[in-house]
């Protein structure tokens, strides 16, 4: 496969396998690019991309700029707070008004979900979908599977447990995608508040208990808990919850194996992982920030590729 089925990188469920592959061959390349003294090619010179930020982030948002910068692209920044863009009509205006100066490609975060679907209906640019509400992110589960694929060799028949908060959680929705897609096997461990009625459907098992989810994993992905999705309290207490779900040192040591942690940051430290965790060398949560700017190159490269046949 030499092409994305997709005009668009929407959501992980618009994917086939072929597309995951084509996109981790192509960040294998760029990776080698990005660890070179010069670390620019020119592919993308003659393309315009506006990131599109109308939700606070830091990673995802320098992670993109890095890596549309290293391809050479003009790139235009432009960050809403979320009060003006509450309205349908208001976010088209902002976009159209941004087409006009003849942008190629729009890069958006948006609280609500199905923002970026709603936009790729509604203009001429290709779309790529950084974070839409509690829906999808899907390049951050991108970088996650290429990380397991990197650090073990392939994703098909992992097992990989993802921990914590899976009811507001972006990227545990894209992950699950992600990882079904090529073949792994996936469980979910948290608060029983904090999983989502219909994650069975997602041909997803539910292990409550930490200890058990880790000593069957490969991979654990530990999530932080998005108390600025929370209007209400889903569990007693912090510290009840980092009893129950907080990995630990010591729990990490007392499995008979050695299990690979990942975070998609940030990180509140001493609540989903400790701080000896996070810097032990079983976490690769350095590594996935590095693989995130190599696989969002790939991402952007091939949907470019396809807006300069057109």
């Amino acid at each position: 496969m030499s092409e994305l089925s997709v005009d668009h990188l929407l959501g992980i469920k618009y994917l086939k396998k072929e597309d995951i592959d084509l996109i981790f061959q192509t960040a294998d390349h760029f990776k080698e690019v990005i660890n070179r003294p010069i670390k620019k090619v020119p592919s993308l010179r003659d393309i315009t991309i506006a990131n599109l930020f109308f939700e606070n982030s830091t990673r995802t948002r320098l992670s993109f700029e890095l890596a549309e910068k290293r391809l050479s692209a003009d790139v235009v920044n432009f960050s809403a707070a979320s009060s003006s863009v509450k309205k349908g009509e208001t976010l088209i205006d902002t976009v159209n008004n941004i087409l006009s100066m003849k942008v190629d490609m729009v890069v958006m975060r948006h609280p609500n979900p199905g923002a970026g679907i709603f936009l790729s209906k509604h203009v001429g640019a290709s779309i790529i979908n950084a974070g839409d509400g509690a829906h999808e992110h899907p390049t951050q589960a991108l970088l996650d599977s290429y990380s397991i694929r990197e650090k073990l060799g392939e994703v098909t028949g992992k097992k990989v447990v993802i921990v914590g908060d899976i009811l507001h959680s972006r990227v545990a929705l894209s992950n699950i995608l992600a990882l079904k897609l090529q073949g792994a096997q996936v469980k979910v461990c948290g608060p029983y508040t904090l999983l989502p009625k219909h994650i069975k459907s997602l041909g997803v098992e539910v292990e409550p208990n930490l200890r058990k989810a880790l000593q069957w994993c490969d991979v654990a992905n530990m999530l932080r808990v998005q108390n600025e999705r929370m209007e209400i309290n889903y569990f007693p207490s912090t510290r009840e919850y980092v009893q129950l779900f907080g990995l630990n040192k010591q729990l990490l040591d007392s499995l008979d194996k050695k299990i690979v942690i990942m975070h998609p940051g940030p990180i509140n430290r001493g609540v989903e992982i400790t701080s000896d965790v996070a810097d032990s060398d079983q976490a690769i949560i350095l590594d996935q920030v590095q693989n995130g700017v190599a696989v969002r190159m790939a991402v952007i490269y091939l949907l470019a590729s396809k807006i300069k046949q057109q």
